[in-house]
C-alpha cells in the first residue's frame, strides 16, 4: 500500500458543543483504536487524549482521541486507493489504517472518522480493490464480463497488503464464474465467503442466439 501523511492533534474536550465548535472550524474528530491492551485498574499515565475503554477479562484497551482537518483527509477519502497511513500526532508517529467513515446524511459532510493502529506483527482485515486483468474466452465467445465484487476482505500483516487485487480471466469461459474460493495470494487470507461471485462472463442475447444456432445444426 501507499503511505499518507496525516498530521494529527490529540483532543481533549470530547462535549457535544466542543464537537460542533471543532466541526465549525473544519476539523473532523477522530478516534484512533487498536492501541495498548493494559490491566485494569490501571496505574500508568496517560498522554493528551488517549482514555481507557474496558473490553473485560480486568483488561482495558488504550485509544486515542483526535482531530485533523478537513482538508487534510480529502485525498484520503475520496479516493477509491487505500493507504497505510502514517499519523503525525505532535511529533510522534503512529501508523494506522482507515476503519470507518460517519457523513453527515444530508450534506454528506464527514462527521467523524475511526482509525485503527496497525503494526508489523498483528494481521489486519482491510477491504482491497479488485483489478480485473486478460481477456476471458467467454468474451470473445460473445459474453459480457461482469463484476460482482469490487472490493475483496484481506486479513494479512499491513505491509504485505496490495494496493490491487489482480484477478487474471483469461480462461473464464462462457457462462462461468470465479469464486472467492477460487482465487489465491501468496501471504494473504481472503475472508469473504468462500462461494461469493467475484466476477463472472455472463450469456447475451447473441451469445445465446449463437449457441443456439450451432446446436441446430
Amino acid at each position: 500500500m501507499k503511505t499518507f501523511q496525516l498530521a494529527a492533534e490529540p483532543r481533549t474536550d470530547l462535549g457535544k458543543k466542543a464537537t460542533k465548535a471543532l466541526r465549525a472550524e473544519g476539523k473532523i474528530p477522530v478516534v484512533l483504536n487498536g492501541g495498548e491492551v493494559i490491566e485494569l485498574p490501571y496505574k500508568g499515565t496517560l498522554k493528551a487524549g488517549e482514555k481507557i475503554i474496558e473490553i473485560g477479562n480486568g483488561k482495558g484497551l488504550i485509544t486515542t482521541d483526535l482531530t485533523v482537518t478537513n482538508d487534510a483527509v480529502r485525498k484520503l477519502i475520496y479516493t477509491p486507493d487505500i493507504f497505510a497511513i502514517e499519523l503525525d500526532i505532535n511529533g510522534e508517529k503512529r501508523m494506522a489504517v482507515l476503519k470507518d467513515i460517519q457523513f453527515q446524511p444530508v450534506k454528506d459532510t464527514i462527521l467523524h472518522i475511526d482509525l485503527l493502529e496497525v503494526n508489523e506483527k498483528k494481521p489486519v482485515v482491510i477491504e482491497v480493490p479488485v483489478k480485473l486483468d486478460g481477456h476471458a474466452e467467454g468474451v470473445k465467445a460473445g459474453g459480457k464480463l461482469s463484476l460482482s465484487m469490487k472490493k475483496l476482505k484481506v486479513k494479512a500483516i499491513y505491509t504485505d497488503i496490495p494496493e490491487r487485487l489482480v484477478i487474471n480471466v483469461d480462461n473464464l469461459g462462457l457462462g462461468k464464474t470465479m469464486s472467492v474460493g477460487d482465487l489465491h495470494y501468496e501471504g494473504l487470507e481472503l475472508v469473504n465467503a468462500k462461494n461469493a461471485v467475484v466476477c463472472a462472463v455472463q450469456l447475451t442475447r447473441a451469445a445465446r442466439g449463437a449457441a443456439a444456432a450451432a446446436a441446430a445444426k
